[in-house]
């Protein structure tokens, strides 16, 4: 019996070590900001053409109306966080919510349609994120706060009547908690949700299969869940946009592309199914995920100044 114990906790221990030490190091690597430069205001990616192409087309958007910018910043949570509003000289402003490691110069690419239909724009460095302060990505179950706090500033400070969000991947699931939270004020009258995913568990999971094929996944990917639970605050796996979407009142626009393999199109249409706000889906047949605008820029923007048109 002896050799028994021995041979099993060797065995625990050369499958349980490898999975504890190899899922530190992916949630250390994807969620924690280790230094001042990750997940800085840099390009994400900047050995892909078509993503260094939106950054750039963005960082000329913000050249452009350089002179209606001015730097704002507010504290929530314990953290000082920053951003940039362009005042257009409207009456009501979008607040753009970029996802996971981007920060506002990012979500310059997405400002065009909202200028177009007369809004403002606010875009923020979410926290842990750019300037801001903070070192780990909660995913949007804490940032939805930031959020609330921003739409404050540009209603109670900057004179908004109303304020919009637009979201990409996991912006738009932050935003989609900000609107259902109970201590979401009236004036947050919608969301714009580019690529919102069913919850972040599927999501990862569908980019693991997307980009490492070969590699195996259980338990690794697990045990990452479980480090998000424990350290982000964030149940990712039984919470998430398909829990909170039957809560929203607020009217939503669903833009989603028929080749993202992240958000697919089966979470779309659950998401859609399962939504009993006013609401629109649009489906794009080019660009990954988080890509349709710069495939269909015209049709993207087109949908967007529509949905505002109506709001």
């Amino acid at each position: 019996m002896e050799w028994y114990w021995i041979l099993l906790g060797a065995l625990l221990l050369l499958i349980l070590f490898p999975t504890i030490l190899i899922s530190s190091v992916i949630y250390t690597i994807l969620f924690v900001r280790t230094g001042k430069d990750k997940f800085g205001r840099s390009c994400s990616f900047p050995d892909d053409p078509e993503y260094v192409r939106m950054f750039n087309i963005g960082l000329e958007w913000g050249k452009q109306y350089e002179a209606y910018k001015r730097p704002v910043e507010i504290d929530s949570d314990g953290y000082h966080l920053v951003g940039e509003y362009f005042d257009f000289g409207g009456s009501s402003a979008v607040l753009i919510v970029a996802g996971r490691t981007e920060c506002l110069l990012y979500s310059y690419y997405f400002a065009e349609p909202y200028r177009k239909a007369g809004r403002n724009v606010l875009v923020i460095d979410n926290r842990s994120h750019g300037l801001s302060e903070g070192r780990v990505s909660s995913l949007g179950y804490k940032e939805y706060r930031d959020l609330l706090a921003w739409s404050r500033l540009l209603h109670d400070e900057l004179g908004n009547e109303t304020v919009l969000f637009h979201g990409v991947c996991i912006g738009a699931s932050a935003a989609l908690f900000a609107l259902t939270s109970p201590d979401c004020p009236d004036w947050n009258e919608g969301l714009v949700a580019d690529g919102m995913y069913y919850n972040f568990y599927k999501s990862f999971e569908n980019h693991m299969k997307a980009d490492r094929p070969k590699r195996m996944r259980f338990p690794v990917m697990q045990v990452v869940m479980l480090w998000i639970r424990l350290f982000s605050g964030a149940d990712v796996v039984f919470d998430g946009p398909f829990k909170r979407i039957e809560k929203l009142k607020k009217p939503i626009l669903f833009l989603y592309s028929r080749e993202d393999t992240y958000s697919t199109p089966d979470q779309a249409e659950y998401l859609y199914a399962h939504c009993t706000a006013p609401k629109k889906l649009v489906w794009f047949d080019k660009g990954a995920h988080s890509r349709i605008r710069i495939n269909t820029p015209e049709e993207y923007d087109a949908e967007i100044m529509e949905f505002v048109s109506k709001l």
